[in-house]
């Protein structure tokens, strides 16, 4: 590092998409003046770096806050932050900036890096923190995001969007006014002192979108700049809003102490790095998402699945149920290769001898009641049908009944207080273990090896709470240790099986967070059984999943009325197809509207990858009688539109960016049933259609 200046600190850099101002008095730790979508050679720097949020917030033993109260800011560490350099590099594409800052009174020294493309408004951020002094130091909290982003006189018009997820009730998207959010206006300029409380969004344990998503949308009305983020954590984080004296602040940053029992001693020599988080931004809420998306993109992992999307057929929802053997297998894989599907995945009990498989799960070994012939039969059934074979796997736990339990040694298990954890009937591997990871490295090696698997679905139904102290100073430290392992060994599955797709799935989307999702193919979004409540889940999603990632359940039944099996294949068209239901007990006259909505979903998939999001009718409240998802590309835009019932049959959608425009519209499916009545008011950009039933669902895509 530099030797620590004491003169004025002023940074701008970015690209021809973003710019990023950062700023420092001398007396004071560096602040992000602005994260602009403009061309970094048009922007003109603040004159003064005045008051703000400083860029990095620390909490360590000994050093509490400089203003007492629940928020995460306001550390004094972070105060006593002062500038020792920068440094700008290229790495693999990517654009680096390196902002070094130094606190000499507990010798901390801590590095923001902002990562970023051209062409990209968004940038990747993380933090270094070293122990650069003679002492050992314990970390409480460290900030990988944190700034000012809207001013005091723009506070009433600033809007934070947020989401509730739980299991089957994913996804539940609310934009509210700060105002309205825990930051009632109490005259600040009077008290001359930032408020206490803030905004916080917390998860708790290893569902890292248990309760909340890791993601959100700040908007400046006034402005019109809206900011999108997402924490790139597979494990425990926590996002804030928040006033000061001086704009409305956020922060993110990952496992903390308060939160979630996180400490990390740092020895003389030692450094410590935070979970990254991504940040975009855009003119408008829909530019902030569409810039999200893009980022999301240039995060992934290149994998063959990227292009070729195929259609995953699974047999475990409103179907077999975790109970399949070969008598029901067969007919099921003969019917979903006839239907086009490209991947037959047999879900939960397939290891299983005696029905009661969940607290069993654990030596991955095929069952033999269930197959007389063999595993190898069904999944040569499949592979001769022109589909890939694919199986269910919840690596990360053990069933208590399971034999893996007694071979593995204690501490290749979650443990607190000297016991080794129990949750719902399954104990938790601790993948910082050479033990547990070999155990799942050779069950992977062995399931390809031996039976030619190409899709895994990796599913997750636990969360073993704050964490493990087997090796480990806190419970937090070791779930995040855990956490990080988890992403290697997963990196390390890929390395070395390299056509191989994993699905991300955890209760549905319990852990729906692009540190997942940069390194796997795609996510399940919900368990949710009921088709009526599926639509709103899918339609929120592309707010956290990209599209091509998206994997909703279409599950049509023979028992389904046409319009009703039209409906549920909607669900999942704009995203990643995910069939189930017994296609192989349909009328003939069913089956090909099945099918037929395969067709469609695959004619085309390809524009999904490289499609935006858009809602004409906003974020989906959770009863939403109408519902429309919009994915908009160069050459077109794709709706999706379900009425539900109850809803009126007209409905009225704004689609903004074809406003001045005739555009045609064609429908991509159902056609085999009567097309909806539809009209186009060119002066405003709004689609009428009318649906003279429900349930209904249409996709349509409209061409200038």
């Amino acid at each position: 590092m530099v030797p620590m200046t004491s003169r004025p600190f002023g940074l701008v850099w970015g690209h021809s998409a973003l710019s990023v101002e950062l700023a420092a008095p001398a007396d004071g730790p560096v602040r992000l003046v602005s994260l602009t979508a403009t061309d970094v050679s048009a922007h003109i720097a603040t004159p003064s770096p005045g008051p703000g949020q400083p860029l990095v917030e620390v909490l360590v033993a000994g050093e509490g806050y400089r203003w007492s109260g629940p928020r995460s800011v306001d550390t004094v560490v972070g105060d006593r932050l002062r500038v020792t350099g920068h440094r700008e590099l290229r790495q693999d594409g990517w654009s680096i900036l390196e902002v070094d800052q130094a606190d000499e009174r507990s010798g901390l020294r801590a590095r923001v890096c902002f990562r970023t493309r051209e062409g990209m408004p968004a940038v990747q951020m993380w933090t270094h923190v070293y122990a650069a002094g003679p002492d050992p130091v314990v970390l409480h909290a460290v900030s990988s995001l944190a700034g000012t982003f809207a001013s005091p006189a723009a506070v009433d018009g600033v809007v934070v969007h947020l989401a509730e997820n739980d299991w089957l009730a994913e996804n539940r998207w609310e934009g509210r006014p700060v105002r309205q959010r825990r930051l009632p206006d109490v005259d600040l300029a009077l008290h001359d002192q930032h408020p206490r409380g803030a905004l916080t969004v917390v998860s708790h344990g290893s569902w890292s979108s248990g309760e909340y998503l890791p993601t959100g949308v700040l908007h400046d009305t006034a402005s019109g700049q809206a900011w999108a983020w997402q924490i790139e954590h597979n494990g425990a984080w926590r996002w804030e809003v928040g006033e000061r004296t001086d704009g409305v602040y956020l922060t993110a940053l990952g496992p903390n102490d308060a939160d979630h029992q996180w400490q990390h001693p740092l020895d003389p020599g030692q450094e410590f790095v935070s979970v990254p988080v991504g940040l975009a931004v855009g003119d408008g809420f829909d530019a902030a998402v569409a810039a999200l998306t893009g980022y999301r993109r240039a995060i992934r992992r290149a994998h063959p699945d990227r292009e070729t999307l195929p259609v995953v057929f699974n047999d475990y929802m409103n179907t077999l149920d975790g109970d399949p053997t070969t008598e029901r297998l067969l007919p099921l894989i003969d019917a979903a290769a006839r239907a086009g599907a490209e991947y037959f995945c047999i879900d939960a009990g397939w290891y299983d001898e005696d029905g009661t498989w969940w607290d069993s799960v654990g030596a991955w070994t095929p069952s033999t009641t269930r197959f007389p012939g063999g595993l190898g039969e069904v999944i040569d059934h499949i592979r001769a049908s022109g589909m890939a074979p694919g199986l269910w796997l919840e690596p990360e736990v053990v069933g208590v009944r399971s034999p893996v339990a007694d071979i593995l040694p204690p501490d290749a298990f979650f443990q607190r207080d000297g016991h080794r954890q129990v949750e719902h009937g399954r104990y938790h591997l601790d993948l910082t273990h050479p033990d547990a990871r070999a155990h799942l490295d050779a069950t992977i090696d062995r399931l390809v090896g031996e039976f030619g698997i190409r899709y895994f679905k990796l599913d997750y139904n636990i969360n073993p709470g704050p964490g493990t102290q087997a090796k480990a100073d806190s419970a937090g430290a070791g779930l995040l240790a855990h956490n990080r392992a988890h992403l290697r060994w997963l990196a390390g599955v890929v390395d070395r099986h390299p056509g191989l797709v994993l699905e991300n799935c955890a209760s549905g989307a319990m852990r729906m967070d692009y540190a997942m999702l940069s390194v796997l193919q795609l996510q399940s979004t919900s368990d949710q059984r009921n088709p009526l409540r599926y639509p709103p889940i899918a339609v929120a999603a592309p707010m956290s999943v990209l599209p091509e990632q998206s994997a909703s359940w279409a599950y049509p039944q023979p028992e389904m009325s046409d319009e009703e099996i039209a409906f549920t294949m909607c669900t999942a068209m704009l995203g990643r197809l995910y069939l189930s239901g017994h296609l192989n007990r349909m009328s003939e006259a069913r089956f090909a509207l099945v099918r037929d909505g395969v067709v469609a979903h695959q004619a085309i998939r390809a524009d999904l990858a490289r499609a935006v999001p858009f809602w004409p009718l906003g974020l989906p409240d959770w009863d939403a009688p109408w519902l429309a998802l919009g994915l908009r590309t160069e050459a077109c835009t794709y709706l999706a539109v379900w009425r539900r019932p109850g809803a009126d049959e007209n409905v009225e959608l704004p689609i903004p960016h074809l406003r001045g425009t005739r555009p045609r519209l064609d429908v991509v499916y159902p056609n085999s049933l009567p097309a909806w009545p539809h009209s186009w008011r060119p002066d405003t950009g709004v689609l009428d259609l009318t649906a003279p039933t429900a349930p209904s669902a249409r996709i349509v895509r409209l061409t200038p």
